[in-house]
């Protein structure tokens, strides 16, 4: 579905990513994995153009995007939720949504239903502006807000942060829902080993900008999360 092939990423001198090569398996969830600063929300940042690549490539689909801009990505089929949320805190749930809608493949200009059923809290708050929900519900109407394009890779950076545990749970099992029933495929930055352990199937761990370990996560063993994720 997609593949990271060599990427290199520079802010300033600094070398940030180091030819990377990331592959994300059709249907799957993809956990990229690391401490802080080791590069991974830069990659989904250059997956989604917002940071263009000094070299390498990314395929989507079969199809190098790396010449697309941020604003055509989603209309390739990917959604996008970043780090903090980033909710129009002004605007309606209802207008936080509707801002995919002229994003749709078949063109309409409805939401979803499919939406309201993972996130029955946002059909009952509507009218009320985003930024009056909590944190939970923020991060359920910024996963909603990227779902309303029907992606068919749907990329989040750490959906659980400051989130809480009940919320988070849900938030795990709309993942695993989304694989399992609508066959979404599904990368995902996460801190949270318990919670990377029961959404992902594979994992790749980064480390100072390169990809030191990768694999189904049952082949995540407590050797590489002492190396690399141990603070």
């Amino acid at each position: 579905m997609l593949k990271v092939q060599g990427v290199n990423q520079f802010y300033g001198e600094s070398h940030i990513l180091w030819d990377l090569d990331v592959e994300v398996e059709k249907g799957k969830c993809t956990v990229l994995m690391g401490r802080n600063g080791v590069g991974k929300t830069t990659l989904l940042q250059c997956i989604m153009g917002l940071n263009p690549i000094k070299s390498g490539d990314i395929v989507f689909k079969g199809e190098s995007i790396k010449k697309a801009s941020t604003e055509q990505r989603p209309h390739l089929g990917i959604g996008y939720v970043p780090q903090g949320r980033q909710i129009f805190p002004m605007l309606t749930v209802q207008e936080n949504l509707e801002i995919g809608l002229p994003i749709r493949k078949r063109g309409d200009r409805k939401i979803p239903d499919f939406i309201f059923e993972l996130f029955p809290v946002l059909k009952e708050m509507l009218h009320r502006r985003g930024g009056d929900l909590s944190g939970g519900q923020q991060q359920q109407l910024s996963i909603g807000r990227a779902l309303v394009v029907e992606p068919d890779l749907l990329i989040l950076d750490e959906p659980t942060e400051g989130i809480q545990p009940n919320i988070v749970q849900e938030i795990g099992d709309i993942i695993r829902l989304l694989n399992d029933k609508h066959g979404l495929t599904v990368l995902l930055v996460e801190q949270k080993l318990p919670f990377a352990r029961k959404v992902g199937h594979n994992f790749c761990l980064l480390d100072r900008g390169k990809a030191v370990a990768k694999g189904q996560m049952e082949a995540l063993n407590e050797q590489l999360i002492k190396e690399h994720l141990t603070v």
